[in-house]
């Protein structure tokens, strides 16, 4: 008995200084304006709008956020393989680090249906992410989020429209 309740009391401890130290979705974007936004279809089919907010100088410097609403049932492992791919074709990381990232999204990503959100924020340090309000996870790493965030935002996108319509200047 005693064995357990120290095993529990681990894992409150484990568990509450990372609840505590993840700022909300609302701390993480406070002072960033909303920029443009967008529709990504795949296929002719509607997959998600997209919208990014970030600075009044700078939409391409973190801090950002990306808002993705999706409009169908996606599986999570099947976003985080998506976002491995076009990290790929950007050529922004060798296979082991992609597999590295791919691992860590595919534990983050949940599946997701028609009118769920999942908001990722670019910080210098890293991505932190939230799925309809709440946080689901992070990855500490600024080469991940700058990858993860060129997606789309870089020049070499595999969605040049969306790209143009995120960063249109807010009037």
């Amino acid at each position: 008995m005693q064995r357990r309740e120290f095993v529990l009391a681990g894992l409150a401890c484990a568990l509450s200084p990372a609840a505590q130290a993840t700022p909300s979705l609302a701390a993480l974007t406070a002072g960033l304006r909303r920029w443009g936004s967008g529709e990504f279809r795949r296929w002719g089919f509607l997959v998600y709008e997209a919208s990014l907010w970030a600075s009044a100088e700078d939409p391409l410097q973190p801090p950002l956020a990306l808002a993705l609403t999706y409009k169908r049932q996606l599986d999570g492992a099947k976003i985080a393989e998506a976002s491995v791919s076009e990290i790929r074709n950007l050529q922004m990381a060798d296979a082991s680090t992609l597999n590295a990232w791919g691992q860590q999204m595919a534990t983050i990503f949940p599946d997701v249906k028609a009118g769920d959100r999942i908001v990722g924020v670019y910080l210098p340090g890293g991505a932190r992410f939230f799925y309809n309000g709440q946080w689901i996870g992070s990855i500490d790493d600024p080469a991940f989020a700058r990858a993860f965030f060129a997606i789309w935002l870089d020049v070499r996108t595999s969605a040049p429209e969306l790209r143009s319509l995120l960063l249109t200047r807010p009037t």
